[in-house]
């Protein structure tokens, strides 16, 4: 009876409309959103596979992975350098001191970066060097506490300004959320300012007479100022440390590569500077 009824509404429509009207009203009302539907799943399946599609846009998006930039870094750090001599001339000794510096970061592909920029050092130390005798006279005035026939000691106490420049390449290991490892090696130039020797000399006119004959002074003066010592050292740097976030600490150690010695007092004389330090740096 239902379908009878319907018919027959469906009959009295059709026969108030024209045929072709009617069909293409159907076809709005019930075709025109089915293919919008359709539309909207393949976009979104289009969308979504892009890279399955179209290879070039695959790596068009491996090549936007790395965007070249910089990064700054300022640094605050404790120092600790090393003269090493093979001679009698210069006492190894260490002096202490800390650090200051501003460095800028290269970022490279596959987590590879190159750091440059500048230091400033300012370390002390002090030592006693024993002088042996140097005639009959000093033979006959033994070392009351050594009883070793001796010309007497002088005491340095010196004061090192210096400028680094690194050079250095790092590789940064991530852990977890912002926790990186970071390792760095390379060279870097070492430019003396000043190296101010304090000294007190307490020997014998002979001794004193020998570094006059030899140029060497026996009173407060500055070892790059008097040509004695060349200002620029050549280093190499081997490192590395833990970072989080923007917060980097990190120790390493330097070699130096070069003989600092300029004007020889004593034959085969030699000085290298080596150090040690460890900084903690904030990018910015």
């Amino acid at each position: 009876m239902y379908f009878l009824y319907y018919s027959y509404l469906c009959g009295v429509y059709l026969d108030n409309m024209r045929y072709k009207e009617s069909l293409l009203l159907l076809l709005l009302v019930f075709v025109a959103p089915m293919s919008r539907a359709d539309d909207d799943v393949t976009g979104t399946l289009i969308s979504a596979n892009e890279e399955f599609f179209d290879p070039e846009a695959l790596k068009n998006k491996k090549k936007d992975d790395y965007r070249f930039s910089v990064e700054y870094r300022v640094m605050v750090g404790y120092q600790q350098t090393q003269h090493r001599t093979e001679n009698l001339s210069y006492e190894n000794m260490y002096l202490h001191g800390g650090r200051l510096g501003l460095t800028v970061d290269f970022l490279l592909p596959k987590r590879w970066s190159v750091q440059t920029g500048a230091y400033y050092s300012l370390v002390y130390g002090s030592t006693v060097q024993n002088w042996g005798p140097m005639n009959m006279e000093d033979y006959a005035k033994p070392d009351p506490k050594t009883g070793k026939a001796h010309s007497g000691e002088i005491t340095h106490r010196l004061y090192e300004h210096t400028i680094t420049v690194p050079v250095h390449t790092y590789y940064n290991i991530h852990l977890w959320k912002d926790l990186n490892l970071v390792f760095y090696t390379g060279p870097q130039l070492q430019i003396g300012a000043a190296m101010r020797d304090e000294m007190y000399a307490d020997i014998s006119d002979a001794a004193k007479k020998w570094m006059k004959s030899v140029g060497q002074p026996y009173k407060p003066y500055d070892r790059y100022a008097e040509s004695e010592l060349m200002r620029c050292g050549v280093q190499w740097s081997l490192g590395g440390g833990i970072e989080w976030g923007k917060i980097r600490l990190q120790a390493g150690y330097d070699f130096g590569l070069n003989n600092l010695v300029k004007v020889k007092k004593v034959p085969n004389q030699q000085m290298w500077e080596w150090g040690w330090q460890v900084g903690l740096s904030f990018r910015f």
